[in-house]
């Protein structure tokens, strides 16, 4: 008998790990296993890797499953350490890195990675907010640094502190500061204008699924900082050609990735992790497994014979809610490219800008992004949500045909537990609707096909509980602090058993330093 061309003896394999969940996190950590001379197994339950970082065909045009913006990837080396551009991986800058709008206030602004740009648009469409800015960068800016660098490699004590001291503890005030306040406070120490502030708010707090008025959530302040840093940018070809290249770059050192295949169990023997069960009853052995998936399933549906030293563990995980999700997102084709009402031609031409090429923020007030977050518990959605809008096919045309375009459009607090039921389209089929209003007429008629992923679709077809991706919130202070070493530091009580994936820290959006940690955690330890 073989798995993927694996010889099975006795219904039983051996690898030196395991890694569950073929997202891009497990993948990054399989790969780096990989690459040090581990024979390493990916087992993923999908017929394809990638969980919410893929890519999908849909309509004849390819489609992100979840938002293609990528800003902290190509920070962690992982792309350099694994030549994933030798395995076809290759980046777009988006520029402006994002334009943004209100409900309330139509106009529409763009923000470059390059400030100074950024600052003439200020002086043109915000004077009075031109200092405010400026100081909110210099704030800022030491505070993302020291995020990226303390993400770059597993986040110890020594390392996180032999950081601050090489950073001249710049930035180190600013993030303890702002980590005591909640992230509307933050911003409103700079900005007046809800079309400055309320954007910020969508892309930090209401994209982690929190209220801005959420205490400890200042760090969600730094978006806009984080664009200055970083370049925004997407892989040629859909965001799902970052899992294909880590799955290129696995099996190029002879690891094994292994598809429509579940887990039904993680073993243990004593003190240790033995290996993994699949549903059909085949038992997997290898001395390390990883867990790239909810720890909720790795330590309550998973776990068989653990020992007594992950009691504790275990009941913590039991005592933590899971919590719903509250994402979804439009994908269709498009027959025609909508036109914005409110783009100023002056500065469209001043900047040479294509208003398409980059994502618009469509964003209600700060208090009706309060409103919205507290609507989720009863089942409620907002008249006028957040957005996320883009159409990537204009700066990608390798993911449409000739004619036609791929347009996204992401809707935020959209709880999983709908009081009207997910069952019918009329709900996203009123925010193309809502759309419609910023542009001009003719864009509901150019939509040749389009599908919605809602929460209930995340769960049945991606396998999240409820539609909830778990991420970790807990930030460099947690880290450092080490109050959750399996999330912070990849390891768990049990001997072999580790955690990488969106749970673990830093955990936000297509980042992939989590998996680079767990594995470096795990070849230091071998």
């Amino acid at each position: 008998m073989a798995i993927c061309g694996v010889a099975i003896s006795n219904n039983q394999s051996r690898f030196d790990a395991i890694v569950v969940g073929g997202g891009h996190n497990g993948l990054v950590c399989a790969a780096y296993l990989a690459k040090a001379g581990q024979q390493v197994l990916v087992v993923e339950a999908r017929a394809e890797v990638g969980g919410t970082a893929a890519s999908e065909k849909f309509a004849g045009v390819t489609v992100n499953i979840c938002n293609c913006d990528h800003l902290t990837f190509r920070t962690t080396g992982v792309i350099e350490d694994l030549g994933l551009e030798g395995h076809g991986l290759k980046y777009l800058d988006v520029e402006p890195a994002q334009i943004s709008t209100s409900w309330d206030d139509r106009r529409i602004w763009p923000q470059f990675h390059d400030l100074s740009k950024t600052l003439e648009v200020m002086r043109t469409m915000f004077k009075d907010e031109v200092a405010g800015y400026e100081q909110y960068v210099k704030d800022a800016t030491p505070v993302v640094k020291m995020i990226l660098a303390a993400a770059s490699e597993p986040p110890t004590r020594r390392s996180l502190i032999a950081k601050v001291l090489k950073n001249r503890g710049r930035g180190v005030t600013t993030m303890l500061n702002w980590s005591k306040l909640n992230s509307a406070q933050v911003l409103r120490k700079y900005f007046k204008s809800e079309l400055l502030l309320a954007p910020a708010l969508v892309i930090g707090p209401t994209v982690w699924g929190v209220s801005p008025f959420t205490p400890s959530t200042g760090l969600g302040a730094l978006t806009y900082a984080m664009r200055h840093v970083v370049k925004v940018g997407r892989p040629v070809g859909g965001s799902g050609m970052v899992p294909l290249t880590l799955r290129r770059s696995i099996e190029s050192n002879s690891g094994v990735v292994m598809t429509n295949a579940r887990v039904a169990q993680i073993l243990c023997e004593g003190d240790s992790v033995r290996g993994v069960g699949l549903v059909d009853g085949t038992e997997i052995l290898a001395k390390t497994v990883v867990s790239a998936c909810n720890p909720h399933d790795t330590f309550l549906r998973w776990l068989k014979n653990p020992p007594g030293s992950a009691k504790t563990v275990v009941q913590k995980w039991k005592d933590t809610p899971q919590h719903e999700g509250y994402e979804s997102k439009i994908d269709a084709r498009i027959t025609a490219l909508p036109k914005y009402r409110n783009l100023d031609e002056e500065l469209l031409s001043r900047f040479d800008l294509n208003p398409h090429s980059a994502t618009l923020i469509v964003s209600p007030s700060t208090q009706k992004l309060h409103e919205g977050h507290a609507m989720i518990g009863r089942g409620e959605i907002l008249n006028e949500p957040a957005m996320l809008v883009n159409i990537p096919s204009v700066l990608d045309p390798t993911m449409s045909n000739a004619t036609d375009h791929v347009f996204s459009l992401e809707a935020l607090f959209t709880p999983f537990s709908f009081k009207d039921g997910w069952s019918s389209d009329d709900e996203p089929r009123r925010w193309l609707t809502k759309y419609s209003d910023l542009v001009e007429p003719g864009f509901v008629e150019s939509i040749a096909d389009w599908r919605c992923m809602t929460p209930v679709r995340y769960e049945t077809e991606f396998l999240l509980p409820k539609g909830h991706a778990t991420s970790f919130a807990g930030g460099p202070i947690a880290a450092l602090l080490n109050t959750q070493p399996e999330l912070t530091r990849y390891q768990t009580p049990i001997d072999g058993l580790y955690l990488t994936g969106a749970a673990t820290f830093p955990g936000a959006g297509v980042w992939g330093a989590s998996g680079k940690n767990a594995a470096l955690t795990i070849l230091a330890e071998a």
